[in-house]
């Protein structure tokens, strides 16, 4: 899909109608309501800031997404202008809603930090340890020295800051490591 920016006045060509403001007012309502009397035009609204109860006035008039005006970069306009053509949302409020929620936890998400990557050795063994073996029967198992295997899981713990070997083990279910 190709992205064209056109005026107020080549409306009807359109098939997302793009609105920023700063806040969610009477004039701003008008303009959206003016906006939705086209039928058929998803709007993407963009603003500094809006309440809560603001929401359903907003989806009433054809928004279908919310973005933070100052926080739209290059790339996530177009986004979600795609998205707004692509799929509609059966319950607009809803939808709406939960980008109110992102926008006020500082919209876009932030990322998920990724989780330290685990060694061969260090997963066999947390595996392993999951399974409720000791040091022993784990040096046992993977033809391991018990000091070896002890080494494994320090070296474990003090890069991942983790306080003992359940809390090893509960981090690598967590992380889907094991």
């Amino acid at each position: 899909m190709d992205a064209d920016v056109v005026g107020a006045s080549q409306r009807e060509d359109v098939d997302v109608v793009v609105a920023a403001f700063e806040r969610l007012s009477a004039d701003a309502i008008a303009a959206l309501r003016r906006i939705a009397a086209d039928p058929g035009k998803p709007i993407v609204l963009m603003v500094d800031r809006i309440r809560e109860s603001e929401l359903p006035v907003a989806a009433e008039c054809g928004v279908v997404a919310l973005l933070p005006r100052a926080a739209v970069a290059d790339a996530e306009l177009p986004d979600a202008v795609r998205s707004a053509v692509a799929e509609r949302p059966s319950n607009p409020v809803g939808a709406l809603i939960r980008q109110a929620e992102r926008f006020r936890r500082g919209f876009p998400d932030p990322p998920e930090p990724a989780a330290p990557a685990l060694s061969e050795r260090e997963t066999e063994v947390l595996r392993l340890m999951a399974d409720g073996l000791d040091t022993n029967a784990i040096a046992a198992e993977l033809s391991y020295s018990e000091r070896t295997v002890k080494n494994i899981i320090y070296a474990m713990t003090s890069r991942l800051k983790l306080r003992n070997r359940p809390h090893a083990v509960a981090y690598a279910l967590r992380t889907g490591a094991i």
